[in-house]
């Protein structure tokens, strides 16, 4: 549902600009167990049946889930997800998508009213709905995230500038293209530190640095000078005491990051006119 009502059209609904995470966390645990219920978990991590549980391809999800998250408490996620914290709650979402398949067929187990008994599944089908369903939950948070298709919890794109992380990187030179990708997962995804941010912007500027040869006839020198005057002079690419850093840190590495980004995409698609 997309209506928006009268409270929230007239700025008086105390959740106009989101949902604190306390109530994200129980919207989860609610969308987790209609999806359960529906039987999407049972091909990784089985069900209960009135003649005892049915184990999935993980026998262990709890053993499971502590292995590969690298957390305990985690399990069952009906009880334990009332704790989380919003990076337990993110690593779970990114632990369910990964093991998340829709059931296409079944059969009824019929004695004591047991339910359906699935054994065929999609799992594409499901990740995608599964992601669909998160992403609608993530879209009522105050803090603003996303699940890509990769299965990543990532920080959203700020209004506007959606289409940049979207858009195809135009470069057949798959060096190029991996360290904007890898630059571009580490500035978004959750919990990304002012560090991993400089260093994805870093990692952006020795992108520029590589095509820089190129740039004649795309950008003017003085623009291309001042594209590298930044990372020189700004603390992205060196620390001592010239560098130029009383600014804000989270809304200049945001300004340069999407500058280098949008720069690349330009540089590369003029050249492959």
């Amino acid at each position: 549902m997309t209506k928006r009502f009268y409270s929230t059209r007239i700025g008086k609904n105390q959740n106009l600009h989101g949902f604190e995470f306390s109530d994200i966390r129980d919207i989860f645990r609610s969308i987790y167990l209609e999806l359960e219920k529906d039987g999407y978990f049972a091909e990784a991590l089985g069900f209960e049946c009135v003649d005892g549980d049915i184990p999935g391809k993980i026998r262990d999800p709890s053993r499971d889930m502590f292995v590969n998250i690298r957390k305990d408490k985690l399990w069952p996620i009906h009880f334990a997800s009332q704790y989380y914290e919003e990076d337990d709650l993110f690593d779970v979402i990114e632990y369910l998508h990964s093991v998340v398949s829709k059931p296409l067929k079944g059969t009824y187990h019929q004695h004591n009213d047991c339910g359906m008994h699935w054994h065929e599944f999609d799992k594409i089908a499901g990740q995608n709905e599964f992601r669909e369903k998160i992403n609608s939950l993530l879209d009522l948070y105050k803090n603003k995230f996303e699940l890509s298709k990769e299965g990543e919890v990532l920080q959203r794109p700020e209004d506007g500038l959606e289409r940049i992380f979207n858009a195809d990187i135009p470069v057949e030179d798959r060096p190029i293209k991996d360290r904007v990708t890898a630059a571009i997962l580490r500035y978004r995804r959750h919990g990304s530190t002012i560090d991993d941010r400089r260093h994805a912007v870093r990692d952006l500027a020795d992108v520029l640095e590589f095509i820089r040869p190129k740039m004649e006839g795309i950008i003017t020198k003085k623009d291309e000078s001042d594209l590298f005057n930044i990372a020189n002079n700004f603390g992205i690419r060196h620390h001592n005491e010239k560098q130029k850093t009383e600014y804000d840190d989270a809304a200049w590495l945001s300004w340069i990051f999407y500058l280098y980004l949008s720069t690349i995409h330009l540089v590369m698609r003029k050249l492959g006119e």
